[in-house]
């Protein structure tokens, strides 16, 4: 055990959200990472020490996903108020809101190419959206339950897609069919993506359990069940070689995938781990959960040529048997367990400088917030006036009556004068 992998380290945590972290993605650009949440906003945070994050407010319940455009210049967020909203990531803060779907968006990714928007939800349906010209373009209705997740394939020709129907469904984007269907998910399929070359499709469940499909063969060629609750999101390292998964069971797990197994599980979280992912060079991951809280982490073992990975991986333990996710045909799918040699990280945040950055407010409802406080100030100055206008009137009032008073006295004689009244007896003695 001498020599080993560089392990993962805990950089920073993001703290501003005020409920469960739902999803998050890191611009393409390195500098930013966004994350949506159950406290309805959307957040991105600059990577830079002491930067400030922005808080965009617009949404009118919980986002449930986000994704950069791949230039970067744009955010899109799907969310349980039947809505996306598109985002230029800047101060002005603005949005422009799709009237996506009859029931909640459970997720949101754009195409490669930037050009189109796909999104699953829980009317069943999984549909296209043109970006620049932002419209509908067509649906896909072959779920017979929520759709949970929808990707686009790298070169657009496929979308996969997945939900509380068991199934995992392939999609062909011209001829708009479904063309494969995997239904052997033990429970509902939560998350669903493409690896970066295409070839292969993961799906998770709310069964604990990940599975990846060969696309070439169409056949499952691996099955991970390493978490000991539902997984709720993963995300493929670029090279990959590795997929980070996070999980209600309150831990992120890295498996390696050429060697078909759990290489660290890391203990951060307070709850469930509800979204993961790696950054688009794969030197950063994210993680983000029920405790409201943003982990961002230093990937750190894939700093190294994969053939010295590979040696230093062989002593740590002997590798599970193949197939591996390298093999192009496998002849059965291969179920990988947890083993006990898997490291288990609980980290200690390395730079605390900027743990808590100072948070700049934008959106429309902010907008509309400021516009109620702006009239609350104005009433408020009206009732103060009011008031004093009122408090004016009543003196001017007891001037009148007191003068009233003065004034009959004096024309009914001096019987009833202060003086005269001062020698009335007083009654109470007889």
């Amino acid at each position: 055990m001498a020599s080993v992998l560089e392990d993962p380290t805990l950089e920073r945590h993001f703290k501003g959200h005020k409920d469960a972290v739902t999803c998050a993605d890191f611009n393409p650009n390195q500098k930013q990472l966004a994350t949506g949440s159950g406290d309805k906003t959307l957040m991105i945070w600059n990577l830079a020490p002491k930067a400030r994050a922005f808080r965009f407010v617009g949404h009118q319940d919980s986002i449930t996903g986000l994704q950069f455009s791949p230039s970067g210049d744009l955010v899109a967020s799907s969310s349980k108020d039947r809505t996306v909203r598109l985002w230029t990531p800047s101060m002005k803060g603005e949005s422009t809101v799709f009237k996506a779907h009859t029931a909640a968006v459970r997720s949101v990714a754009f195409s490669h190419d930037g050009q189109r928007l796909v999104t699953a939800s829980d009317d069943k349906s999984v549909k296209v959206w043109s970006v620049y010209r932002q419209c509908f373009v067509y649906s896909l209705n072959q779920h017979t339950n929520w759709v949970r997740c929808a990707r686009f394939s790298l070169d657009g020709r496929l979308i996969a897609s997945c939900g509380d129907d068991r199934s995992v469904r392939l999609w062909d984007t011209s001829t708009k069919h479904c063309i494969n269907c995997f239904s052997d998910c033990g429970g509902s399929a939560t998350f669903v993506d493409f690896n970066s070359s295409g070839t292969c499709i993961a799906s998770s469940g709310a069964d604990s359990s990940l599975k990846i499909w060969d696309l070439r063969t169409n056949k499952l060629i691996q099955h991970y069940q390493v978490h000991s609750a539902g997984i709720n999101s993963f995300s493929f390292h670029p090279s990959n070689n590795y997929l980070i998964s996070g999980s209600s069971d309150r831990t992120v797990k890295i498996l390696d995938l050429l060697e078909g197994r759990l290489i660290y599980t890391l203990h951060g979280h307070k709850g469930a781990v509800i979204t993961v992912a790696f950054s688009r060079v794969g030197d950063l991951f994210a993680s983000g959960g029920a405790d409201c809280q943003v982990l961002l982490w230093k990937t750190n073992f894939d700093s190294k040529p994969y053939q010295t990975v590979l040696q230093q991986h062989s002593l740590r333990s002997t590798p599970d048997p193949p197939p591996h996710l390298s093999d192009i045909h496998p002849r059965t799918p291969h179920l990988h367990h947890a083993q006990p040699t898997a490291i288990q990280i609980n980290p200690t945040v390395t730079d605390t400088q900027s743990t808590d950055p100072h948070v700049v407010e934008l959106g429309q409802a902010l907008h509309d917030i400021k516009t109620v406080s702006v009239l609350e100030e104005r009433l408020t100055l009206t009732e103060d006036k009011m008031k004093e206008c009122l408090q004016h009137q009543s003196q001017i009032l007891k001037d009148m009556q007191a003068s009233g008073e003065r004034h009959r006295m004096e024309s009914e004689g001096t019987d009833e004068s202060p003086d005269n009244l001062r020698m009335t007896p007083s009654f109470s003695q007889a």
